[in-house]
């Protein structure tokens, strides 16, 4: 063995170390392990944003969309509900437990938002747990399960009898938020694409 050959070798053997040491980073725009946990606590305190979106709604029955403007504010949310399951345009609003539903037959309200939307419309969204869930949460208001996938995301949430499967996730603003998710009740099947995330972050 030469002299240059025994210098080469070590030298082979600590980039080959450093290499299998060095995790490269994640390509822009791709999720990594630890972005979740890292972020939990600004999700957390995260209680005012804007949403806009599709809601898919299937029943055995009937297959149908619309379109879902959230306004959502530590006090006071809105969501407006426009297109066919909507019944032209629908908005029900929350605050400080009183609830509201004005549609093109009147205005209506209900001891829950859930009530409102069952009366009214016939069907209904899990509203009083939407707001943790549309973060990446359970509500802290009952027991749920939760899986998580290989990076630490939610991935499966259980909670109030409905089944929660995050599909896809956008960054805004540093935060990871879910920008498809599948919610499922008994026969009752609602897909949220959310195509306009706008957290407002206290600095």
């Amino acid at each position: 063995m030469t002299h240059l050959t025994r210098l080469l070798i070590p030298l082979l053997m600590l980039a080959l170390l450093a290499g299998c040491a060095t995790r490269p980073a994640p390509p822009e725009g791709e999720r990594a392990a630890g972005q979740w946990a890292a972020q939990r606590e600004r999700i957390k305190e995260l209680d005012t944003w804007l949403l806009a979106g599709k809601v898919g709604l299937r029943t055995p029955e009937d297959s149908t969309s619309a379109n879902l403007d959230w306004s959502q504010h530590p006090h006071y949310y809105r969501l407006l509900i426009s297109g066919p399951f909507g019944s032209g345009r629908s908005t029900l609003e929350g605050r400080e437990g009183r609830f509201s539903l004005t549609t093109a037959e009147g205005r209506f309200e209900a001891e829950t938002p859930e009530a409102l939307m069952t009366q009214q419309l016939g069907w209904s969204l899990p509203v009083s747990a939407l707001s943790d869930w549309v973060r990446g949460l359970p509500s802290p208001q009952s027991a749920h399960r939760l899986e998580r996938d290989a990076l630490g995301f939610p991935q499966r949430l259980e909670q109030d009898g409905w089944e929660i499967v995050y599909r896809d996730w956008t960054r805004v603003d540093g935060l990871w938020l879910p920008r498809r998710m599948v919610m499922t009740y008994d026969t009752l099947r609602a897909t949220l694409v959310v195509t306009d995330w706008r957290p407002t972050l206290d600095e």
